[in-house]
């Protein structure tokens, strides 16, 4: 199979051939026709994911059709149209049996733990307890798209913020999860902040959702302003780039109460960020985190998709080939491109 391909952390990724995966006894082998590019991507290339083992294959936002079976998969057969979360449980565990795969402790994420979507092929084990079926008319670009942004975000917004309708919800970070946590909190009748420091990415806010926003470049103390918006504070906030700065203001902005979900990934020298304790503690505030979505929650994510209340493929930014990925990865951290990149060119 044809994939991106490094051995080295930082390195320039290669585009060879690999040898074709095949599934293990609880698996399937997907044939991928869409794979977003995300800044997990990146942070894992960079050698800030524990999990990833070189040599390696990374992407983990895949949509494709099942190639192959292995013999105890029960629920899926070749051919079918499938996603799948990009954190998969075992199905076996405590946190399994509570519904709450997100965070089994034996999780398997393409991507990290094992080789992933920038491919043609992918195995994905654990197949019945993870893979999602998708419906006809959702294209593949749209599906992948799903994978971990859009899918985690609703999880950010709906289970973990708890967003409801008239609430104001102030997210930190316009990129593809930003975005996409605005459609959803959107949708459920949220007021929604959008804050960024690019004009252009607030302006792709607006567009989906936000009804106010504030650009982080020339606006020296962003609580303060989500507070006079707000008159008080934000209900909920999300960080959704994942930096020390944004993660403070996330938490500063809120008011009494309120609560924070940290989406955007703190890994390497941000691991440990600032946090406005005596504020957590005097307002009562509620700190949350946010990773990735299960596989049976997806149900509700699709319905809403079925019936227009939110439209994933707005913030589709480019459709890329599998070699146009390999500069666009290396530069996730300074690129300012609007919208989800996806390859569908293999």
């Amino acid at each position: 199979m044809k994939a991106m391909y490094y051995d080295a952390f930082g390195t320039t990724p290669d585009i060879r051939m690999l040898p074709d995966p095949t599934p293990s006894k609880d698996g399937v082998v997907i044939k991928v026709e869409a794979t977003g590019l995300c800044r997990s991507d990146w942070h894992g290339w960079m050698g800030h994911d524990p999990d990833i083992a070189l040599p390696h294959v990374p992407g983990h936002e895949l949509a494709g059709t099942v190639a192959a079976t292995g013999r105890q998969v029960l629920r899926y057969k070749v051919g079918d149209r499938v996603t799948v979360p990009f954190v998969s449980g075992c199905g076996r565990c405590g946190e399994c049996h509570s519904g709450n795969a997100q965070v089994c402790p034996n999780q398997f994420q393409p991507g990290f733990t094992h080789w992933g979507s920038f491919a043609e092929y992918v195995a994905i084990d654990f197949a019945d307890q993870n893979l999602v079926h998708l419906p006809e008319n959702l294209d593949y670009a749209t599906a992948a798209s799903l994978g971990c942004r859009f899918a985690t975000s609703f999880r950010a917004i709906v289970d973990q913020g708890r967003v409801r309708g008239g609430e104001w919800v102030a997210v930190h970070g316009c990129g593809g999860v930003g975005l996409s946590a605005i459609m959803i909190a959107s949708a459920l009748g949220a007021n929604v902040i959008g804050i960024d420091i690019s004009e252009t990415k607030l302006s792709f806010a607006r567009e989906v959702g936000a009804v106010a926003t504030i650009d982080g470049s020339v606006t020296g103390d962003i609580a303060e302003a989500v507070r006079e918006i707000t008159k008080g504070g934000a209900h909920v906030s999300i960080d959704a780039l994942g930096s020390p700065v944004t993660c403070f203001n996330s938490i500063k902005n809120l008011r009494r109460r309120g609560r924070h979900v940290q989406v955007g990934l703190m890994l390497g020298e941000h691991a440990a960020p600032q946090i406005p304790m005596a504020q957590v503690i005097g307002h009562e505030l509620e700190i949350y985190g946010s990773h990735g979505m299960q596989a049976w929650r997806y149900e509700a994510m699709m319905a809403m998709l079925e019936t227009g209340k939110l439209n994933p493929q707005k913030l589709i930014g480019r459709h890329i080939s599998l070699e146009e990925a390999v500069p666009a990865l290396m530069t996730m951290d300074t690129a300012q491109d609007l919208g989800i990149s996806v390859i569908t060119q293999f």
